[in-house]
C-alpha cells in the first residue's frame, strides 16, 4: 500500500514575520529596609555636602564612602557610579523642593503665573548653592542609558511640581502634558545657561514667564 504524501513544511521567512519571544518584565526591586534607607540617606547627604564645597569634581566615591561611614563596595551597590549618585542627589533635592512648595504653595490667580513663580522659587533655591547645582546638572548631562531610571524620576518629579502649581481639577490633557514638557525643557536649559554664565537671573525669569504662557493656551483654570 503506497504511503500517503506528507505535508510539506512551510518555508520560514517570506511574507511571514518572525516572532520574537515575549520579553519578561524585570522584577521590581525589593523595598529598602529601615537600616538600608538610613544608609542611603547618609550617602546622599555626604554627596550633597561634597558637591556644595567643590562641585562635580569634589564628589569622589571614596570620600563619599568615608563621609557616610559605609564601605566603598557598599556604596557601589547603592550607586554604581558617580553619575548615578549625583542624579539621585538631584532627585532628593527636588523631592525636598516639592515638599516645601506643598507647604507654601504660590498664591497667584492665573495658572501660568503660579507655575512661573514656583519654578523661579526652585531656581533660586539652586542659585543659593551653585556648586551643588552645577554638579547635579553636569551629572544629568553625562548620564547614559544605565542611568535612565534615575533620570526619569528627576523628570517625573519636575513634572509633578509643575502640575501641582497648575492646580488642575482633573487629569491633565495631552495638550497640557505637552506644554509641561516644553516648560520642563526650558527650565532645564535656563539652568544650564545660567550656570555657564551665558544668562542672567533676569533673563531666566523672562524665559520662564514666557514659556509658562503655554499653560493659558491649554485652558488651565484660574483659581
Amino acid at each position: 500500500m503506497p504511503t500517503p504524501p506528507q505535508p510539506k513544511p512551510k518555508p520560514r521567512g517570506g511574507n511571514q514575520p518572525l516572532q520574537s519571544p515575549p520579553l519578561r518584565p524585570s522584577a521590581p526591586s525589593p523595598p529598602l529596609t529601615e537600616r538600608q534607607e538610613a544608609r542611603r540617606r547618609r550617602i546622599l547627604h555626604a554627596s550633597a555636602q561634597l558637591a556644595r564645597r567643590g562641585g562635580f569634581d569634589a564628589v569622589q566615591m571614596r570620600e563619599v564612602a568615608e563621609s557616610s561611614n559605609v564601605a566603598l563596595g557598599t556604596l557601589y551597590r547603592y550607586f554604581p557610579s558617580k553619575v548615578h549618585l549625583l542624579v539621585a542627589t538631584m532627585q532628593d533635592q527636588l523631592q525636598h523642593m516639592h515638599e516645601t512648595l506643598h507647604k507654601r504653595p504660590p498664591e497667584e490667580t492665573e495658572a501660568a503665573a503660579r507655575v512661573a513663580k514656583t519654578l523661579m522659587r526652585a531656581f533660586r533655591a539652586l542659585q543659593r548653592e551653585p556648586q551643588l547645582a552645577d554638579a547635579m546638572v553636569r551629572a544629568l548631562n553625562f548620564a547614559d542609558r544605565s542611568v535612565s531610571p534615575e533620570v526619569d524620576t528627576v523628570s517625573r518629579l519636575t513634572t509633578a511640581i509643575i502640575l501641582d502649581a497648575m492646580g488642575l481639577e482633573g487629569p491633565p490633557t495631552p495638550e497640557q502634558l505637552s506644554a509641561v514638557r516644553v516648560i520642563e525643557h526650558t527650565w532645564h536649559s535656563a539652568l544650564i545657561t545660567w550656570l555657564s554664565g551665558r544668562a542672567s537671573i533676569a533673563q531666566v525669569k523672562i524665559d520662564i514667564e514666557t514659556v509658562c504662557q503655554l499653560i493659558d493656551v491649554t485652558g488651565a483654570p484660574p483659581r
